[in-house]
């Protein structure tokens, strides 16, 4: 019961090369396994981003803590500020 005889499966095949056409059943079958071969490749790649994601979030160095980001933040704010200042050096200053 659990497997198709030879006459299921003859019927199957008859009834594909009548919706689809002697021609056109071995492109069918050739798309078909491209198909499979595109999707699993694109499952294993995304295994392996994932593997990958997991690594660089175990190897990822430790947050700073809040002063030093503020310092980061402040030296960073300091040199924009500079080079803003220096691209437009024909304006007068406003403060």
């Amino acid at each position: 019961m659990g497997s198709l005889s030879p006459v299921h499966w003859m019927i199957v095949l008859v009834v594909l090369v009548l919706l689809f056409g002697a021609k056109k059943l071995p492109d069918t079958a050739k798309a078909l396994g491209q198909s499979l071969r595109i999707f699993k490749n694109e499952t294993s790649r995304l295994g392996d981003e994932a593997d990958t994601a997991v690594t660089q979030a175990r190897t990822a160095p430790a947050v700073p803590d809040a002063e030093a980001r503020l310092r980061a933040l402040e030296e960073e704010n300091a040199r924009l500020r500079a080079a803003a200042e220096a691209a437009r050096p024909d304006e007068p200053e406003a403060r």
